[in-house]
């Protein structure tokens, strides 16, 4: 008999569980911290805006009865924001048991961030990388604790990592490429960290990526493009684009499923994972060059300097 497929409803009980996650007023976000909170955790929701986020948790109260959720202010376009916030939670939590890397932002024209980083990598990469590095010392001592970083199908369209010009000061800029790298490195990242904690910790890395979901960046991405691809797109979208709630269960069941192994990847089974329910994917070979894993992680340490406790 085959196993039903995976859905929220086979989440376990998170009593007692400390649930941090990235971006999560929105979409994937929004959805992954509703299904926690309703589990029993305590969530903390790290946004950018503090206001939306209050509204984004208030949502919650209102839907979960006894919700313990809790909004703390990150920006993950700033190395000093993102030191500030991991100082509060080291302040105000004795542990983390999940640590969910889920903000980004998606095919954006050429900008920086605070730090001089393009926006794309210095977000979704080197935000999430710095904030796991000063992190980790509150989840290595706790049984079961994971980091769930959430990477895209993009990865694919990222051609050639440059190593040496990760913020694109020597090559014209494309955005759809900075996106796809930007994705590759948070799967590359995931590779080596777990690499890194094996056999020293009970702390494992995990990936996912929600396939095609209905999500504000998707929006914002489709309505920045050719009026032929949005044509096309609207065409497709049937086939492509599932719910935001849908989109979150690869997420979710990397961060609880008994049975995830550190290094695995999570991803849509339907066509060209784009929806359905959570599996296993694989990753294109390129995401599992350990060389240039390493060679990421020492660039990714010069950049934000943050090194980590391993």
């Amino acid at each position: 008999m085959a196993r039903a497929r995976w859905t929220a409803h086979d989440v376990p009980d998170q009593q007692g569980r400390v649930a941090v996650i990235t971006g999560a007023n929105t979409g994937i976000g929004f959805e992954t911290a509703r299904v926690l909170a309703g589990c029993g955790a305590s969530v903390i929701m790290a946004v950018r805006d503090a206001d939306r986020g209050k509204r984004a948790a208030a949502r919650i109260a209102a839907d979960v009865s006894g919700a313990d959720v809790s909004v703390l202010r990150l920006d993950l376009a700033s190395l000093a924001s993102i030191r500030s916030a991991a100082e509060e939670l080291h302040a105000t939590r004795s542990g983390i048991d999940l640590l969910i890397n889920n903000a980004g932002v998606m095919y954006t024209p050429y900008g920086t961030t605070a730090d001089g980083f393009e926006l794309q990598i210095g977000v979704n990469h080197l935000g999430h990388f710095a904030l796991t590095g000063l992190l980790l010392d509150m989840m290595l001592p706790v049984p079961g604790s994971r980091v769930v970083t959430v990477a895209s199908a993009a990865h694919r369209q990222a051609g050639t990592m440059n190593l040496d010009d990760l913020n694109w000061r020597h090559e014209t800029y494309d955005r759809t490429a900075a996106y796809g790298r930007s994705k590759l490195a948070n799967l590359m990242f995931t590779y080596d960290l777990q690499r890194r904690l094996s056999g020293r910790s009970q702390t494992i890395a995990v990936a996912a990526h929600p396939g095609g979901s209905d999500t504000g960046g998707s929006r914002r991405a489709v309505s920045g493009s050719s009026r032929l691809h949005r044509a096309v797109f609207a065409v497709v979208r049937p086939l492509l684009i599932q719910p935001a709630h849908m989109g979150a269960l690869p997420t979710l069941r990397a961060a609880v499923d008994p049975s995830v192994q550190g290094g695995q990847y999570y991803g849509p089974d339907g066509l060209a994972e784009s929806r359905g329910h959570p599996k296993v994917v694989r990753s294109t070979a390129r995401s599992h060059d350990q060389a240039a894993q390493r060679r990421l992680w020492s660039v990714s340490e010069e950049l934000t300097g943050v090194t980590f406790p391993l």
